[in-house]
């Protein structure tokens, strides 16, 4: 009896320790994380978290969405002094109409831009007219999808913000997960600042806002965010979609940038200077 006895027990002990292993697997990834197309006991995919991960590593990027248009600003962290200023832009034109800003791996980024490019041009080409944002937004968020699908390739390393003005629906603002899930916003953040951008864009009447005025929102939002002490130096991207641009997505140009920037940089001074005299008293 006591034999049969310290038999069960031992299988007892062995069923608790190979439980305990699959619950550690489960939880890091172990044996469930070499394909896209595995899941895991508890219906994780998890080569699609860790390319949130990837996107999650990169500088901030921001999209608003307000009256009479689209506005993105990005948080291009300098890796190298030897960098030429305006290199690795993060910031793109699909088409006329259309821009996209990223955040994660830039050549994942490149890829996608130049399939979004392709797609837009058959559209052009078949139907004589440019493609609508929302179309565009869901044919892309089909096409990284399609990379979570197959043991053969993996997702892409990153998020984007798609904006735009059309003709008919007016200003557009879609953000794509690596996923492939994609949502329309009023104002949108991706990148490793994207909560403490969420909260700054949720205090903004977007819908009173012009292009204008959201410029000079968003350098504030970028600036507020970068950490000086982790990160590197930054370069503040800029660009817009709205009348002034005759509703093409082009850069902000040169004094409407280098004005936003200084009312961002003295907004920040100022909340410093509050925060040490709050400190001192």
């Amino acid at each position: 009896v006591s034999t049969q006895s310290t038999g069960v027990t031992k299988n007892i002990i062995t069923l608790f320790f190979t439980f305990q292993s699959l619950l550690i697997m489960t939880s890091i990834g172990t044996g469930y994380d070499l394909s896209a197309t595995t899941f895991s006991p508890d219906g994780r995919v998890f080569q699609v978290e860790y390319a949130h991960k990837a996107a999650e590593n990169s500088g901030t990027a921001i999209g608003l969405r307000v009256k009479d248009g689209v506005v993105f600003a990005v948080e291009k962290l300098v890796i190298s002094k030897m960098l030429e200023p305006g290199s690795n832009k993060r910031i793109h034109t699909v088409t006329p109409h259309i821009g996209m800003a990223t955040a994660g791996l830039m050549a994942d980024a490149s890829a996608v831009l130049n399939w979004a490019r392709k797609e837009s041009g058959d559209y052009r080409q078949f139907y004589s007219n440019e493609i609508p944002t929302k179309i565009l937004c869901d044919r892309l968020s089909g096409y990284v999808q399609m990379y979570t699908l197959y043991g053969y390739v993996r997702p892409f390393g990153i998020s984007i913000l798609l904006g735009g003005v059309d003709k008919k629906a007016g200003p557009q603002l879609f953000c794509i997960e690596p996923s492939g899930i994609s949502w329309g916003y009023y104002g949108c953040a991706i990148g490793k600042g994207k909560q403490a951008a969420k909260s700054e864009i949720e205090k903004l009447k977007l819908s009173e806002l012009t292009c204008r005025q959201a410029v000079v929102e968003a350098a504030k939002m970028i600036y507020s965010i970068h950490d000086d002490v982790k990160d590197k130096e930054f370069e503040l991207e800029l660009s817009w979609v709205c009348p002034e641009s005759n509703n093409k997505h082009t850069m902000v140009p040169k004094d409407i940038k280098e004005q936003a920037e200084k009312l961002a940089q003295a907004a920040l001074d100022e909340e410093d200077e509050s925060s040490d005299d709050e400190m001192d008293a």
